[in-house]
């Protein structure tokens, strides 16, 4: 059995569970969403198992109640399988009246589930997951907090020494976390597992929609490619045509990416809007990605040593991981994360902004003396054109890389930082 290891989102869960009567746990298939709950849990209803879910059904038509009834919180695991569930859990914590009753998990939302959770409003909560963060993971040393680098914290020079083959291992074999106990091919297979089993099964589960799975394979294969890009749907439209032969809408397209949103398998960054001293425009298209970068190299058919020796790909990659990373240590530190083009040509891969208005500019890169003093000119050029008179300057700037020997702060002020060395 292989030991827990603790995720960020368990206090997180903590936290929202202190305030409402339940939380819903979302997140993509095997992220861990049900181990999380389950360290929380005092009792635990699994409709993941047939038989439980056509007893449950059945309990649903005589003595709904029943299947409240245990220890709190009690974790009903897949619980969308029964949507009416919902309002019978608004309905007990109203009757309660006290916080952490349920926790409630889920890979999907059916369209029946999803047209009820309007109703929990003020009573049920909502915690996202994602596959694990580098930091989770242990492959991450943790050195340098991002919450730190909020105050203008002057680190110290720290080594860092992760090899580039070990951080394109990393991208292909992901966050998933039963793969962090596996080595080699045998934790590289679980992301191919994850694709074929999205592609034969879960896809078909999300609404009562006949779709291709070999369409879906080509539009995720362009999806891969576009990682890190603000591709329109014209654009996978295009690639499709290439490989599929068939004339497709982008209205088809567009149902083929809700079902991977629905499955939370896609999670595209927004742009920011910040208030900028020149006319420029700015471009509103959200940034493609997985939300592992796992998900991106299995559908590319792509190995560690292809990355290794594609360093234009490796880095389109490493940015997914990057964006998943962040984003996990976003949620700790109440921020949001965000994207920035403008009509200029000045750019900012992820902006981490706080909800007191405070926010970060961060460039990821491989690694590289030149590349580094590309992306830091690019991140001083964005923040150069902030109206601070309209919003505060930006906390901090940084470069995140996949390798580099230290993590520094250079003499502009810009914070170089390994991923390896990162933690919230």
């Amino acid at each position: 059995m292989n030991a827990y290891k603790l995720r960020i989102a368990d206090q997180l869960l903590v936290q929202k569970m202190a305030g409402k009567g339940a939380v819903l746990i979302v997140g993509p298939k095997w992220c861990g969403k049900t181990t999380t709950a389950k360290q929380q849990a005092n009792s635990f209803l699994d409709l993941s198992k047939r038989l439980v879910l056509e007893q449950s059904r059945q309990m649903m038509e005589i003595h709904p109640e029943r299947l409240l009834s245990g220890g709190t919180p009690r974790v009903i695991d897949e619980w969308q399988l029964i949507p009416a569930l919902w309002d019978i859990i608004r309905t007990e914590v109203d009757e309660r009246n006290d916080f952490g009753q349920f926790i409630l998990t889920g890979s999907a939302v059916l369209p029946e589930a999803e047209d009820t959770l309007h109703s929990g409003t003020g009573r049920i909560g909502r915690l996202k997951m994602r596959p694990m963060s580098l930091f989770e993971s242990g492959e991450s040393k943790g050195e340098v907090s991002l919450g730190d680098l909020f105050h203008q914290t002057d680190i110290s020079v720290v080594p860092h020494d992760m090899p580039i083959e070990q951080v394109a291992f990393l991208v292909c074999r992901g966050g998933w976390p039963q793969t962090t106990f596996l080595q080699g091919d045998t934790a590289l297979d679980q992301a191919e597992d994850y694709l074929e089993a999205l592609l034969d099964t879960d896809m078909h589960r999300v609404d009562k929609v006949q779709r291709s799975s070999e369409r879906m394979r080509y539009i995720m294969r362009s999806y891969a490619r576009h990682q890190g890009t603000q591709c329109p749907i014209s654009m996978i439209r295009a690639d499709l045509l290439s490989g599929d032969n068939q004339s497709v809408s982008d209205d088809t397209i567009s149902s083929y990416l809700d079902v991977l949103n629905r499955l939370f398998v896609i999670e595209d960054m927004p742009a920011w809007n910040p208030n900028l001293r020149s006319k420029a425009a700015i471009r509103t298209s959200p940034t493609r990605y997985f939300i592992d970068s796992s998900i991106a190299t299995a559908a590319l058919g792509i190995a560690p040593r292809d990355l290794v020796n594609d360093l234009n790909t490796f880095g389109f990659m490493f940015e997914t991981l990057a964006a998943r990373d962040i984003r996990v240590y976003a949620d700790a530190l109440k921020a949001k994360v965000y994207h920035f083009r403008d009509s200029n040509g000045l750019e900012c891969d992820m902006v981490i902004h706080r909800r007191d208005g405070s926010y970060g500019l961060c460039e990821v890169k491989l690694g590289g003396p030149n590349n580094i003093e590309l992306a830091a000119n690019s991140l001083k050029a964005v923040a150069a054109n902030i109206d601070t008179c309209k919003m505060p300057a930006p906390s901090f700037l940084m470069v995140l890389t996949a390798v580099g020997p230290y993590a520094y702060r250079r003499k502009d002020g810009v914070y170089v930082i390994p991923i390896g060395c990162l933690r919230p």
